[in-house]
Parts: structure tokens; sequence; C-alpha cells
């Protein structure tokens, strides 16, 4: 994953303020004292000595990467940690409130995935019954045929068509619910790992932190970057916050899935066996998105929707994701 860059970073906007504020300031004072600043240069060998120092300096630290590079660490820095004391920017911390995010929505989910299935069930007794109506019907049909009764067949052959084409608005909106509630336990297994794969990450990286922080120095580490070797803590906080990105826009995906499916069930009357065409709408547009929390998986739960030998098993409880202990941390990988 790529960074963030420092301005699109929460210290990057402080840094924008301070910026903004320390050229502000610069101008106005050049502009109020321009005329006492040009004597006191002019007029003494301190401040004719001051300013060639002042110039040497910005000069070489113009020309110079290294320094350069050094001065802006130091800004960096310094805003990195005046932003710390009104927002939250420690990766660690972040991590730590992604396991409990994660923890509340896969309550929420457990809680949705039963909900869809109470719905799914009544909704499957209704097409079942729509059908066990439909053969009735055509069977009266087919003896007022016999009987020659012209009103008794009009009538319930009608009847049986109705029933025909109201059971197949009904099963492909089953189908649509088979979408969401297999979508829906995916998200659940693939977001349980998730929630583990960071808490093993906090575990880890927490102590590691810890013992860069104790050997280090904001001086030394500028001083490295000068001589332009690697900052060990700048690197290990790029790759905390290249996780913390990463789980943000899964929980993210994740949230908006929560929503849209409660959106959809909501819109669905089953005891009138009717449904807002624009929870489908939503469903289908999500269909072609692409998914980083499913990845590669999404494309095959939406084809085992379609096949009809692929039955799901609504008769247990929601199976609890099993997690092997030997498996490979999907964020091991960040830290290379």
């Amino acid at each position: 994953m790529q960074p963030k860059s420092f301005w699109s970073r929460p210290e990057g906007v402080t840094g924008g303020i301070f910026l903004a504020a320390i050229l502000g300031g610069t101008v106005y004072l050049g502009y109020k004292f321009s005329a006492a600043i040009l004597t006191w240069i002019t007029g003494s060998t301190i401040g004719v000595i001051v300013s060639v120092i002042v110039l040497a300096a910005l000069v070489y630290m113009a020309l110079d990467p290294q320094m350069r590079a050094g001065v802006w660490y130091m800004y960096k820095s310094v805003m990195r940690w005046i932003t710390s004391w009104f927002i939250k920017i420690d990766p660690i911390s972040i991590l730590k409130s992604y396991v409990e995010d994660l923890e509340e929505n896969l309550t929420n989910m457990k809680r949705q995935l039963n909900k869809l299935r109470s719905q799914m069930h009544v909704l499957g007794e209704l097409i079942y019954k729509n059908k066990e109506a439909i053969k009735d019907n055509l069977e009266v049909a087919s003896k007022a045929k016999e009987q020659k009764d012209a009103a008794q067949l009009i009538l319930k052959t009608r009847k049986a068509g109705r029933l025909k084409e109201s059971n197949m608005r009904l099963e492909d909106l089953y189908r649509k619910m088979e979408v969401l509630y297999r979508v829906l336990k995916k998200m659940y297994d693939n977001s349980y790992v998730l929630k583990e794969d960071i808490a093993d990450q906090v575990r880890m990286k927490e102590q590691e932190r810890k013992a860069i922080l104790a050997s280090h120095s904001a001086m030394n580490s500028a001083m490295n970057i000068i001589r332009g070797d690697k900052d060990k803590l700048m690197a290990f906080d790029m790759a905390l916050e290249a996780v913390a990105d990463d789980v943000s826009s899964k929980v993210g995906e994740m949230e908006r899935f929560m929503e849209l499916s409660s959106t959809f069930m909501e819109s669905i009357d089953l005891q009138n066996g009717v449904f807002e065409e624009e929870g489908l709408k939503m469903l289908e547009k999500w269909e072609k998105e692409s998914s980083k929390l499913l990845g590669d998986e999404k494309e095959a739960l939406l084809l085992s929707a379609e096949d009809d030998s692929d039955t799901l098993d609504l008769k247990g409880p929601v199976e609890e994701p099993v997690v092997r202990e030997d498996r490979e941390n999907q964020y091991d990988s960040f830290f290379d």
C-alpha cells in the first residue's frame, strides 16, 4: 500500500495552519518593521554578520537535500506532537479502537444474519404455500373444464396465473436475500479473522514500538535522515499506518454493507408479499462493485447464489468462524 502523504494526515492540517501562520507573520513583521530591520542590518557590524549567517544557512538548506530532509523531519515531528494533543494519531491506539469497532460490528452482523434467516424462512413458506395454492387452483380448473363450467375455469385459471406471477417475483426476491445472506456470512467470517489478525499485530507491535521509542529521539532521527539512513520509528509507524488505513477501508465496507442489508430488509413486506424496488437496486449496484473485504471470493458467492444445486442450510444457528492457530497473519508482510 502507498503510505499517505504528510499533508493528507491530521498532522498535515496542523502543519499547514502553522506554515500559513509563520509565512503570514513573517510577511507582516517584515512589512511593519522593514525600515527598522534594514537600518539595523546596514548600520551595524553585528547586523551584517547575522544577515550573512542567516542567508548562508538558508542557501545551504535549499541546496543540500539531506539538510532539507532533516529540517523537514523535525518540522513534521513537531506538528505530529502538537496534533497528538487533541487528535488520536498513535497507530497502536487507532488499531485498538478498530478491534473494539469490529467486536461491536460482529455482534450486530450476527444479529442481522439471524433476522435475515428468519425472513428467508417466512418467504420460503410463502412461496411453498403459493405453489400449493397454484396446484389446487389448477386441479379445480381441470375439473371445471371437464364439467364445462366456463366461469369456474376462467376464475381458477386466472388465480393460478396471478399466484404464479407473484411466486416468480418472490423467488427472485429469495435469490437476492440468499445473496445477501451468503455475503453477510462471508463478511462475518472474514471480519472475525480480521479482528484476530489486528489483535495479534497490536499485541506484538505495541511491545516493539515501546522498545524503539525507548532508544529513540527526534534529534537522532533527524541526524539519521541527514546522513541518509532510514529512521526506524518512522518506517515502523508508516507500516502501522498502512495497516490502519487498510483496516479502515475494510471496516467501512463492512458497515456500509450492513446498512445496505438493513435498508433492503426493511423495504420488504413479507406479510403482503411485496417489496420496494429501491432495495433491489441498491443490492444490484453493490454486486457490480469491487470488494476489499471479500476480494476474489465475492464473484464465487454471487455465482453460488445462482446455482440451484448449492442450497443454503438455514436450519442450524449461525456458525462461528474457525481460526487456525497456524494461519499466516495478513499484515505480517506490511513490516517486511
